[in-house]
């Protein structure tokens, strides 16, 4: 199945949160996301993602393995998903480590979630906060068969505008790339005290 998933800034995110309650009820959950890869970043190159996601919610705890291909459709970033629960996370690390890839970031992602049905599919709305990252982020995503993106990536943004999101909002920089580029920000900063005020 391909993720058909558009991201943005929220600027509003008190109206956009009022907008969602009246489409379900939300589902908070933090993430603790670690990406891997080899030695010679060979997923990186290919495009490809790999990842542990423990999900801390309130019924408990469950860890999730993630696979993403190559991007299938540049305007949106959209990728074909691979996902299953894992029962135990330190032996899915173990695993993951002992097959050669290493972790690449680990980060946090504080979420909230609302599953709902719009124009006929099953649709996830995600209102994000990075800690280490300035800023509100919304993805809309549905999993549809390869043939079916563009029609889905319509109805999304659909959606993203029933919730006043703005063509211009959207955004295709990825949650890794800006931690690091936050980290690197403050290690630059703690290299030189003067830039601290």
């Amino acid at each position: 199945m391909i993720e058909a998933e558009l991201k943005a800034c929220v600027h509003a995110p008190e109206a956009v949160t009022q907008e969602l309650e009246k489409l379900a009820t939300a589902r908070v959950e933090v993430y603790q996301d670690t990406y891997f890869d080899s030695p010679n970043r060979c997923l990186d190159k290919q495009d490809q993602e790999l990842r542990l996601r423990t999900v801390h919610g309130t019924d408990g705890v469950r860890t999730l393995l993630t696979f993403k291909d190559a991007t299938v459709d540049e305007t949106s970033g959209a990728k074909p998903e691979h996902e299953t629960l894992v029962a135990d996370a330190e032996a899915a690390h173990a695993i993951v480590k002992g097959l050669g890839y290493a972790p690449v970031i680990t980060f946090e992602k504080r979420c909230r979630n609302y599953r709902f049905e719009a124009a006929g599919r099953a649709m996830l709305a995600t209102l994000v906060r990075v800690p280490e990252v300035d800023g509100t982020y919304i993805e809309v995503e549905t999993l549809v068969a390869e043939d079916d993106v563009q029609a889905a990536l319509a109805d999304v943004r659909a959606v993203l505008q029933s919730l006043g999101i703005g063509q211009d909002d959207l955004t295709r920089e990825l949650y890794t790339d800006a931690v690091i580029a936050r980290r690197g920000e403050r290690t630059e900063s703690l290299d030189h005290p003067a830039r601290r005020s």
